[in-house]
C-alpha cells in the first residue's frame, strides 16, 4: 500500500478542523449586531447557534436572549423560529415565569383578613410562614428555580411570576390569620419560639408545652430574634433581681403587664417608666423585650409620624422607645389606640390609592427621665413606676447583668407560662365588682395571680398606681389645678366658658396664664374640661355642660362633695391577703437593686422561702388609718379586710 495515500486523508480533517476553527461564532456580538440589523439572529447559522445554546445551557440562553429582546430584536418570533429549527414547532416552551409557577405550586398559598398574600413553604421538614412580597420568598422561589434549570430567573419574571401567585392566594386560596409572636386559636396560646425549626409554645388550661408543629400561623420580621426553651422549676423572684423595683406594688404591676404581653390580645396598658440618670431605665426596657419578644434593636427613638409608629407595630408584639422628652398631642392619642386596639390606615405607595391597614394592640414601654405621660386619656391606660438611682458601689457590669439574665431566663419565662395556664383556668370565673378603664386587663392580672402570690394582691397594687396617677396628671395639667383650686372654697361654680376662663387665669396667675399650654380661647378650655373630666371625677369634682335660656347659652356647672372618690378604689374588691409574720426572713438579692420583700404563694409549706430569700409582704398598700403615722398620702381609701389572711399554696 502506498503510504501516501493513507496521510492524504489526514491532511483534509485537519485542514478541515483549521478552518472550522477560524470561522467566527455566530453568537459573538450577535446583541450588537442586533441593533443594527434585527434580522440576524435569523440567519441559519445564528439560529443553529442559538438552538444549540438553548438545549445545552437554558441560564445563557435567557441571558442572551433577554439581550436581543432590548437590542430590537422580535424575540416571539425568534422563538418560534428556534423551535422550528429544533423540529418543535409550536413556540419556544415554557417561559421562565411559567416554571417559577409551577415551582410555586409546592407551596400553600393563602390571605389574612385584611388581603395580605402568604405562602407556607416546606423547608427541612417544618413549616415557615413568608408574605409573598418579601424577600424570604423570594429567595425561596428563585434557589428553588436554580435547583431547577441551574440559571437565575430575570426581574421581570419573578415580578411576573410573583403577581399570579399573589393572584391566586387572594381568589383561590383561603383565609387565615397571621400572628407575630404571640397568637391564638381555640382557648390556647402560642408563642413563637423564633427559632429555626418554627416551634412554638402551646399553653392552655391544662399547661403549656413545646410543639414542633404549632396549628396557627406566625411570620417572622427583620429583626426578631429566638426565645430560649422555657423550664419549669423557676422562681418570680428570679425575675425581680433584675429590675429596679423598689416596692412590692411594681413589681406586682411589672409581672402583671408582663402576663399580658403573653396573650393574644389586647388591652394592654402603657408601661411608663421615669427616672433621674442612672436609675436603669434602659436597662429595664430592655430585660422585659428580651424576655417577651427579643429583638436585635430592642430599645428605638420615639417615631416621628403615625407611619413609622404603624411599621413598628407591624414587625413586632412588644415596642420599647427609649429616652423619652415629651409626648407630643398626636402621639399620646395613637399610643392610646395601640394601647386598647384600633386601626392604622396608610398609603400603601404614594403613586396610588390602595391603602395598609392594622388593627391590633401591642404592648408598649415608655422610659424617661420626666413625668412624659400627662394627658389623662393615655394616663388612664397606663401603669407608671418611678425607679431610683442605683448607688455606684452597688453598680454591676452589662457584662455581669446580662450573663446571670441569660442563665436565668429559660426558668423565668417559664414561671410567666406557668401563670399564663392558670389564668386560662381561672379567667371564665373572674369578676371584679369595680371595672376600670383597662377591664380585661384588670380580669386577666387577677386571674393569673394566684399562680404567684395570694388574691386580691394586684388590685391593690393597681388601685394605689392609678390613684397616684391621678394626681400626678392633675397636677400636670395647668386647667384641672386650676379648677381643684377653685373648688377648694365653694362646693359649686357655674358660669360660661368665658367667665370660667378668667377665674381660672386670675387663680392661675399671669405667668401660667401666658404660657403655651393654656387655652387661648372659651371653646379651647371647654375642649381642656372635657378631656380632664374623668381624672377630675375621681378626686370627687364633677364637670357638666349644658344649654340654658332662651338664647340656648352654654353654662358650665362645677360641683364637688367635698371628699375624693374613685370608681375604681371605693366599694368592695377582692381582698388583700396578710402582711407575713414579724420574723420572716428579709434576704437581700445582692444585685444592687432592693431586696425582694413581696411574699409569694411558692413555697412556704416546704420552707424554701426562708433559702431563697423570695419572700415578700403580700399586703401591698395600707390603708388611710394605717398609714397615717408616716404621713401616707390621704388619698387612699381604706381597704376591706383580708378574707383570707395568712393563706399560702405552693406553686
Amino acid at each position: 500500500m502506498n503510504p501516501d495515500a493513507t496521510v492524504e486523508p489526514e491532511k483534509q480533517i485537519l485542514t478541515a478542523i483549521d478552518a472550522a476553527e477560524d470561522l467566527p461564532d455566530p453568537l459573538a456580538g450577535l446583541a450588537e449586531k442586533t441593533a443594527a440589523d434585527p434580522g440576524a439572529p435569523f440567519m441559519h447559522a445564528a439560529l443553529e447557534a442559538l438552538a444549540a445554546l438553548r438545549q445545552d445551557n437554558r441560564a445563557a440562553f435567557e441571558a442572551l436572549r433577554s439581550q436581543l429582546k432590548k437590542a430590537g430584536c422580535r424575540v416571539t418570533a425568534l422563538d418560534e423560529a428556534i423551535a422550528e429549527e429544533n423540529g418543535t414547532p409550536g413556540g419556544r416552551g415554557p417561559t421562565q415565569a411559567d416554571i417559577l409557577i409551577g415551582l410555586a405550586q409546592t407551596a400553600e398559598v393563602f390571605h389574612t383578613p385584611d388581603g395580605a398574600s402568604f405562602a407556607d413553604l416546606d423547608i427541612n421538614g417544618h413549616r415557615e410562614t413568608w408574605p409573598i412580597r418579601t424577600k424570604g420568598f423570594r429567595r425561596w422561589l428563585s434557589r428553588r428555580f436554580f435547583e431547577e434549570t441551574g440559571g437565575a430567573p430575570s426581574s421581570e419574571a419573578l415580578q411576573s411570576a410573583l403577581n399570579v401567585i399573589e393572584a391566586k392566594a387572594h381568589f383561590d386560596g383561603p383565609e387565615r390569620p397571621v400572628h407575630i409572636r404571640v397568637g391564638g386559636l381555640d382557648d390556647r396560646l402560642y408563642l413563637d419560639l423564633g427559632d429555626d425549626t418554627w416551634r412554638a409554645v402551646e399553653i392552655d388550661a391544662t399547661g403549656w408545652r413545646v410543639i414542633d408543629h404549632p396549628p396557627v400561623r406566625f411570620r417572622r420580621a427583620a429583626g426578631m430574634k429566638p426565645m430560649p426553651i422555657p423550664v419549669r422549676g423557676g422562681s418570680i423572684a428570679m425575675l425581680r433581681s433584675f429590675l429596679n423595683v423598689q416596692t412590692d406594688a411594681d413589681f406586682v404591676l411589672v409581672v402583671a403587664w408582663a402576663l399580658a404581653s403573653l396573650r393574644n390580645r389586647g388591652p394592654y396598658p402603657v408601661i411608663v417608666l421615669s427616672g433621674e440618670q442612672g436609675s436603669a431605665k434602659s436597662t429595664f426596657s430592655a430585660i422585659l423585650r428580651a424576655l417577651l419578644d427579643p429583638n436585635t434593636a430592642p430599645l428605638r427613638a420615639l417615631p416621628r409620624e403615625d407611619r413609622d409608629l404603624f411599621i413598628a407595630a407591624t414587625n413586632g408584639h412588644v415596642l420599647a422607645f427609649d429616652n423619652v422628652s415629651g409626648l407630643p398631642a398626636w402621639i399620646s392619642d395613637t399610643l392610646c389606640r395601640l394601647a386598647t386596639g384600633g386601626g392604622f390606615a396608610v398609603r400603601q405607595l404614594y403613586s396610588d390609592q390602595d391603602e395598609v391597614l392594622f388593627d391590633a394592640a401591642r404592648p408598649v414601654i415608655l422610659n424617661g427621665i420626666e413625668d412624659i405621660v400627662t394627658r389623662p386619656d393615655l394616663a388612664d391606660r397606663a401603669v407608671f413606676l418611678t425607679l431610683e438611682a442605683i448607688p455606684e458601689e452597688r453598680r454591676r457590669t452589662e457584662r455581669e447583668l446580662w450573663a446571670a439574665f441569660e442563665a436565668e431566663r429559660s426558668r423565668i419565662l417559664g414561671v410567666l407560662l406557668d401563670a399564663v395556664a392558670k389564668g386560662l383556668v381561672e379567667l371564665p370565673a373572674t369578676r371584679l365588682d369595680k371595672l376600670p378603664r383597662m377591664a380585661d386587663f384588670a380580669l386577666w392580672a387577677t386571674a393569673c395571680e394566684t399562680a404567684l402570690w395570694p388574691s386580691g394582691t394586684f388590685w391593690s397594687a393597681y388601685c394605689g398606681n392609678r390613684d397616684e396617677a391621678v394626681e400626678g396628671v392633675i397636677e400636670a395639667d395647668s386647667i384641672a389645678a386650676a379648677v381643684r383650686a377653685l373648688v377648694q372654697a365653694r362646693t359649686e361654680w357655674t358660669g360660661t366658658a368665658s367667665e370660667l376662663l378668667c377665674a381660672l387665669a386670675e387663680l392661675a396667675g399671669e405667668r401660667v396664664a401666658k404660657s403655651k399650654t393654656w387655652p387661648d380661647s372659651p371653646r379651647a378650655l371647654a375642649g381642656r374640661l372635657r378631656r380632664g373630666a374623668t381624672f377630675l371625677r375621681k378626686i370627687g369634682i364633677d364637670i357638666g355642660f349644658e344649654r340654658e335660656g332662651r338664647a340656648r347659652t352654654r353654662m358650665i356647672h362645677i360641683t364637688t362633695n367635698g371628699k375624693p372618690a374613685s370608681p375604681e378604689t371605693g366599694g368592695a374588691r377582692p381582698s388583700a391577703s396578710s402582711a407575713p409574720p414579724a420574723d420572716w426572713p428579709k434576704v437581700s438579692s445582692g444585685n444592687g437593686f432592693a431586696s425582694p420583700g413581696l411574699r409569694t404563694v411558692a413555697a412556704v409549706a416546704d420552707g424554701s422561702a426562708g433559702e431563697t430569700g423570695a419572700t415578700v409582704r403580700a399586703n401591698l398598700l395600707t390603708s388611710n388609718a394605717e398609714a397615717g403615722a408616716d404621713g401616707a398620702d390621704a388619698m387612699h381609701p381604706r381597704q376591706s379586710t383580708p378574707e383570707n389572711a395568712g393563706w399560702r399554696a405552693r406553686l
